[in-house]
Parts: C-alpha cells; sequence; structure tokens
C-alpha cells in the first residue's frame, strides 16, 4: 500500500486495508457538540468583554462605544490568531494517539484542547513579552497612536493569513515563525519608514538573535533527541508490541496506551503554556493603546507593595549616580536620553546613567505621591508606564550579561539592579486572569476544529511506514522537554517544527526512511515563513500606515 493511498483512505474514513490503519476523520460532529462548542466561544467572548468593562469602570474611565467597539475588532483577531495556531499547531500533539489508534479522534482533540487550556493558565507571561520586546521602542511607547494601531493590525494579520494559507495546503507551519517574521516585518518597515532626524527605532535586534536561535535550534534538539531516545528505547524497554505498528483500528496495550496519552498531554500541556502566551503579549499592546488608565500599569499590585519600591529605586540610583560621575540630564530630556540608548544599544556611559538617575527619581515621586500603581490617575498612567519602561529596557541591557554585570556593578551594585528591574517588571509586565481564559478558550477551541489536515501529514506523509508506537512516544516526549526547557528560559519555540523533526528523527533511527516531498515541502515552509511574514507585515504595516497619515490620524 503507497502512502498516497493510504492518505486518501484515511482523509475519507475509509479502511485503507485489512492490514493498515483505519481512522474515521470525517465523521461528521453531533449537533450537540456543535452547540456547546458556541456556547463556551460566546461565554468566553462574554466573560472578556464583561471584564473589560469592569476594569475600565474600576478606574474610572469607561471607554466610548465606539473605542469599545475599535477593542473588540482587534481582539478578535489577536484571538483568531490563537484559534488557527490551535487547529495549526497542536494538531502535531494528537497525531500520535489517534494514527496508533490510542484515542478516537474526537476524544484526543478535545483532550488535547482541555490541557491547552490548562497550560495556557499556568503560563508565567515570560515568552509573551519576550516577542513584544522584539518591536520598535517608539512604537511600544506610542503604542495607543495611529502608527500604534497600524502596527498592530499589520502583524496580525500577516501572522493569520500565512499560518491559513499553509494550513489549506496541509503543511505543519510554525505559528510562533509567522508571528515572530511579523514582528519583524514591522520592525524593519517602521524603520525604513522614518523620515525624522536621527530615524525611528527598528527591530531589537539582540532579542532577535536569541529568539531566531531558539527557533533554529529547537527542531535539531527534536531530530537528534527524539532518534537517540529511540535507540535507547530500543535497548532498555525491549518490548516487541512497542516497535510494532498498530493492527487494524485495535488499540495498543494498557500500558502502552497509557504511555502515548501522557506523551499526548504532556506535549499539549507544554504547546499551551509556550504558544499560547505570543497572543497574551499581544493582547496586551492593545489593551495598552486603547485603555491605559486600566491596563498600561499593574494595578493589582498591593499598597504595601510600595515601600519596598521606593527603597529599591533609591538604591538603584545610588548606583545610578556612582556610574554618572557627576553628569546630569534635565527631567525634560531624560527620557529622549533613555530611549536612544534603546535605538543604538548603548547604555555604558555616564549621560545614560544620569537619565536613568533622573526618571527613577520621578518614578519614586509618583509612587510617594499617589501611594501605590493602584492609584495613578488616568491623566499620568501613560507617562508613568512609559517611564518604567524605559528604566526596566536599559536595565535588561546592562544586567543581561550576568558575569560582566557583576564587575561593571561591584559591591552587590548588580543585585541592586536586578531588585529594581524585577519590580519594575512586575509593575507593567502582567497579564489579567480574563485575557489568559480568552486566549485559552481560542487555543483550545481551535485545536477542536481544523486539526485533520494537518494530523495527516504528520501521521502518514513524513517516514515510509506507519508510526509505531514506539515512535510517537519518543517525538512526544523529546517535543514536550524541549518547549517546557523553553518556556522556563522565556524563549518561543515551534511545536510544530521540534515534533515534525521529531517524528523524522524516529523514522531514520528506525530505519524507515522518509518521504522526500513531504519533508521538501515541510523545508521550504520553514524557510519561507520568516521572510514571507516579513513582508507581509511591513507592506501590510506601510499601507495602514499611509492610510491613517492620509485620513491626518498621525
Amino acid at each position: 500500500m503507497t502512502a498516497a493511498t493510504t492518505s486518501t483512505a484515511i482523509d475519507r474514513g475509509d479502511p485503507a486495508t485489512a492490514s493498515g490503519p483505519r481512522i474515521h476523520l470525517d465523521r461528521k460532529v453531533h449537533p450537540a457538540a456543535a452547540i456547546g462548542f458556541l456556547v463556551v466561544l460566546l461565554a468566553g467572548l462574554a466573560y472578556a468583554g464583561t471584564s473589560i468593562v469592569l476594569d475600565t469602570q474600576r478606574v474610572g474611565e469607561p471607554l466610548a462605544i465606539g473605542a469599545f467597539l475599535f477593542l473588540g475588532l482587534a481582539l478578535l483577531i489577536a484571538l483568531g490568531f490563537e484559534f488557527v495556531n490551535g487547529f495549526h499547531d497542536t494538531a502535531n500533539a494528537v497525531a500520535t494517539v489517534i494514527y496508533t489508534h490510542s484515542l478516537k479522534p474526537l476524544v484526543a482533540v478535545i483532550w488535547s484542547g482541555s490541557w491547552n487550556f490548562i497550560g495556557v493558565m499556568v503560563s508565567t507571561g515570560a515568552v509573551a513579552y519576550s516577542i513584544i520586546t522584539l518591536l520598535p521602542v517608539d512604537l511600544i511607547l506610542n503604542v495607543g497612536s495611529a502608527g500604534g494601531y497600524a502596527m498592530i493590525f499589520a502583524l496580525l494579520i500577516a501572522a493569520v493569513l500565512w499560518n491559513l494559507g499553509t494550513w489549506m495546503l496541509g503543511l505543519p507551519n510554525s505559528s510562533s515563525h509567522a508571528l515572530i517574521g511579523s514582528v519583524l516585518g514591522v520592525g524593519v518597515a517602521n524603520q525604513w519608514l522614518s523620515s525624522g532626524p536621527g530615524g525611528a527605532s527598528g527591530v531589537e535586534w539582540g532579542q532577535a538573535e536569541s529568539v531566531l536561535l531558539a527557533l533554529l535550534v529547537s527542531p535539531v534538539i527534536g531530530f537528534v533527541g527524539a532518534m537517540l531516545l529511540l535507540w535507547a528505547m530500543k535497548r532498555v524497554l525491549p518490548d516487541r508490541q512497542l516497535y510494532e505498528e498498530p493492527e487494524a483500528d485495535r488499540p495498543p496495550p494498557f500500558h502502552i496506551r497509557a504511555l502515548l496519552v501522557f506523551t499526548c498531554t504532556a506535549v499539549s500541556f507544554a504547546h499551551g503554556s509556550n504558544d499560547g502566551q505570543k497572543g497574551m503579549g499581544l493582547i496586551m499592546l492593545i489593551l495598552i493603546g486603547v485603555a491605559p488608565t486600566a491596563y498600561a500599569l499593574n494595578r493589582t499590585m498591593p499598597d504595601s507593595s510600595t515601600p519596598a519600591f521606593i527603597q529599591s529605586a533609591a538604591s538603584a540610583q545610588r548606583v545610578f549616580r556612582a556610574k554618572a560621575a557627576g553628569t546630569e540630564v534635565a527631567p525634560e530630556r531624560a527620557r529622549a536620553v533613555l530611549q536612544d540608548a534603546l535605538r543604538t544599544k548603548t547604555t555604558d556611559t555616564p549621560r545614560v546613567y544620569a537619565a536613568l538617575d533622573t526618571v527613577s527619581t520621578e518614578i519614586a515621586s509618583d509612587l510617594r505621591n499617589y501611594g501605590s500603581l493602584r492609584k495613578v490617575p488616568a491623566a499620568q498612567t501613560k507617562n508613568v508606564r512609559n517611564e518604567m519602561y524605559l528604566v526596566y529596557d536599559n536595565l535588561r541591557l546592562m544586567t543581561e550579561d550576568k558575569e560582566a554585570a557583576a564587575q561593571r556593578f561591584p559591591n552587590g551594585g548588580d543585585k541592586a539592579l536586578s531588585g529594581y528591574q524585577h519590580l519594575l517588571e512586575k509593575g507593567t509586565r502582567y497579564i489579567p486572569t480574563w485575557v489568559k481564559v480568552a486566549v485559552a478558550l481560542a487555543l483550545g477551541l481551535g485545536t477542536m476544529i481544523g486539526w485533520k489536515r494537518i494530523v495527516v501529514t504528520v501521521g502518514e506523509k513524513i517516514g515510509k511506514t506507519h508510526l509505531t508506537y514506539g515512535m510517537g512516544a519518543a517525538a512526544e516526549l523529546v517535543a514536550a522537554s524541549t518547549i517546557l526547557l523553553a518556556q522556563v528560559k522565556g524563549m518561543p519555540v515551534s511545536t510544530t517544527h521540534i515534533l515534525s523533526s521529531g517524528v523524522a528523527g524516529t523514522m531514520v533511527a528506525d530505519g524507515a526512511g522518509l518521504q522526500r516531498s513531504t519533508v521538501r515541502n515541510i523545508a521550504l515552509a520553514w524557510i519561507m515563513t520568516l521572510p514571507a511574514a516579513m513582508l507581509l507585515a511591513g507592506v501590510l504595516y506601510a499601507l495602514l500606515l499611509a492610510v491613517v497619515r492620509g485620513l491626518g490620524l498621525s
């Protein structure tokens, strides 16, 4: 039986052969399931909308109808990205349990979607802001401007369009690559389109190098890791059934089935904890732009944290003053100095330290006068947030090399700066619970909708033989471990690329061989995604920026 025959049989839900797989992927959804899906979706949207209304009323600045509708449109597009991400990426997690008959397709996608939801809810937000840091600093500081909105819509639409295009072709493309490519495209376009003195800032290339390195290395880890793990399993776990193809539509023995369900669960949870954060960061940018009073600062920080914040700022200021060596910067110039430092990546100068001292004095003064971040008035919210953001990002650049920071700031100076940086991060980089719930629902429900195309590719078209139980377990164990490690490090990675590479690695380890056409197509999608998303997002950003400027809105 050829791979093409098998794939066709699977797509139609017909028995392939007496000895091959019989997997029904095209059974119609029961009306009750469709109704339940819509109820959950509407409940999630209602929860998000109600939370926005309550949050803005709580700070005494409710949104106008027009702003609320605009915010709703932006959030729908952002959640649409996560929805597409769900059925595009998470299909990889369920492919192994479906093609080994460990779970029926409907049960598998519901189970996977549920664990994606849990993964999103327990995530830290570190990955979300590692992607946001790639954006130009001037666009982040002015995210509520017309240019900021053009940026958000351009990168979101570009990422969704590329994801949908590759999904229609059945290619396991990476949503992470699509989003990061879109972010880079907007950054490059922002720099090219600038005509002001000194130019606008572009991509944060230092951060981009770390992100791109993680995206580049993780598939290699998936391939090599899964290959080595399968070799090791054959020597340590000499269970013949573990390395055989599934028989017809018969489920595997209980212990093998439990192993495969566990690995599917692990990949689903890891995917939610990493990929779900990408939508969170974008949604926070949207909220900060449209409703800064409610979301630009972390108003959930207790009043009791204010004294520690002020004391930490004072400790950091002593370090700044020592490094400034008598240099002073006026308050009206300090923010521009810090912004230029971020643009040029030149932070270790007396002038920058003097500016950090000046801005930190203003932050501490504001907190002392208002009592806490929660009590910062609406008119001052954006100003305080931007000051904290500028100081935080300059400190991040100064202290990212821990050994160099210890030498540059001796006698505990590096620890004083790290403590101050941590509090600044808590004050500006947080994610409300309702945002996590909305993203978790979009990702989880997306998993239950459009998973079939990618499942067929992963399950049947990568290798020349059917997946064995051991292949599926090895590929998913390595994928889950790699993704969770990246989440701890705050690095975005591609579930698609890691798991697809892992499946390919197990095929090589088993001597089964690979289908060159599929591997070629996956590789082309992998290579083309970044430049294609960059070009698409850059063009969209230029067009949207031209429209808003033409309307006199910039």
